[in-house]
């Protein structure tokens, strides 16, 4: 058994919405390259996505018909994209081979799963994927398909009795909350930026799942402006209580790194050196819950340069076992492809300078609490929405 599986084929580079869009495929060839460069790869196996059943039917374990088929028909004409379905908009574009590729990054989770699963390999990464927003019915935030839950139903048809999706993106994971919002065999953990100013507008403390599975969808909406300390302390004092009260077989998680300060596109204030100590916790937390049973995926990310290739490429690591220390030189070869194919200075280094003894430390909830500052009302508004239909205790761990 390899410790960590890695989705990759140059034909992933095709999810590509066009240049003017924020989410461009570089970040990923910068990724995939950075691991190489650092030797992560090195200790890894390199998986090529295969389509279960070798056709595109697995589509409908999650997807409506309909939806599906007006996806191939924008695909093959991006004039026919219907705007309905949430196709051919400015978030989401038509283009043409989008079924196919988007097909393709979802089959990448399946695999990955699968391979968990049955034991090829313990952890599985496809940062190529966690196109959370897609919903049954139509596209939405970039997202085409849904991986991560066509990745957990997939568990669920062979065996898996609980599967646990922890969301790490600024941006709520409401396609996967949506499609399994009424079933008590998923749960779902997503930690964002409150939706009152973030797409998609979702995500709050008192939305807990269906009237089948209460307690089952959990949200940490935090405010604008939220650090590293404060999103790290937000994330302890929830995520791995609810995960390990769960006792899920599978853990998917979902590394979205627009939480990022330099993110274009959302308004947290995380470092690198944070996404890194957060990786670590879901990777432990892991083989403390599930027995390594792990599935790492992407997201959003639109730092195309500084941010996105270093935070997965730590995510890669992390997975393969092979934790690369924030003070790390980014390899010069690396550097020299970056200002070749994007006129840009790339990171010196794998951190962001802020970590002290190469981590980001926080304040443990049970040291207390002060529901008057923002943040720790925001947790304590999931804790008290949640804990009860867990069994937890709401003021301490």
């Amino acid at each position: 058994m390899t410790k960590v599986d890695v989705t990759w084929s140059d034909r992933l580079l095709g999810y590509d919405f066009g240049a003017q869009h924020p989410m461009n495929p570089v970040r990923l060839d910068l990724t995939r390259r950075l691991c190489d460069a650092l030797g992560v790869l090195d200790h890894a196996r390199i998986v090529e996505p295969e389509l279960p059943g070798g056709s595109d039917e697995f589509l409908t374990w999650v997807h409506d018909p309909g939806y599906v088929e007006a996806v191939r028909a924008a695909s093959a004409d991006p004039a026919a994209a219907d705007v309905r379905r949430g196709l051919g908009t400015e978030d989401d574009p038509a283009f043409r081979g989008m079924h196919e590729i988007s097909t393709l990054i979802a089959a990448g989770t399946v695999n990955a799963c699968e391979r968990v699963w049955t034991g090829v390999t313990e952890h599985a990464v496809n940062f190529c994927g966690g196109l959370h927003h897609a919903m049954a019915d139509r596209a939405s935030g970039f997202c085409i398909y849904n991986d991560a839950a066509l990745g957990i139903h997939w568990l669920l048809e062979h065996g898996a009795k609980k599967v646990a999706y922890v969301d790490l993106d600024v941006h709520h994971g409401d396609g996967v909350e949506r499609i399994f919002w009424n079933d008590p065999r998923v749960l779902t953990v997503s930690i964002h930026e409150t939706g009152r100013v973030l797409f998609p507008g979702t995500g709050f403390a008192l939305d807990v799942g269906g009237p089948d599975a209460q307690g089952t969808a959990v949200n940490i909406s935090l405010p604008p402006g939220t650090g590293d300390s404060a999103w790290l302390r937000a994330m302890h004092a929830v995520i791995p209580q609810v995960v390990a009260a769960f006792e899920p077989d599978v853990l998917i998680s979902q590394q979205g790194c627009d939480s990022h300060y330099a993110d274009p596109l959302a308004h947290f204030a995380l470092t690198v050196d944070a996404q890194r100590t957060a990786y670590e916790t879901i990777h432990d937390l892991a083989h403390e819950v599930t027995g390594g049973r792990w599935v790492a995926l992407g997201g959003g990310g639109y730092e195309l340069v500084d941010v996105v290739p270093r935070a997965w490429t730590h995510l890669t690591a992390i997975a393969a076992h092979q934790r690369i220390p924030l003070d790390t030189a980014v390899p010069q070869g690396w550097l020299d492809y970056v200002h070749q194919v994007t006129d840009r200075q790339g990171p010196t280094v794998m951190g962001d300078g802020v970590a002290e003894g190469d981590r980001v430390w926080w304040r443990s909830w049970n040291v207390g609490v002060n529901p008057e500052d923002p943040l720790d009302h925001a947790v304590l508004a999931t804790r008290e929405a949640v804990f009860p239909h867990l069994g937890l205790d709401i003021w301490f761990d």
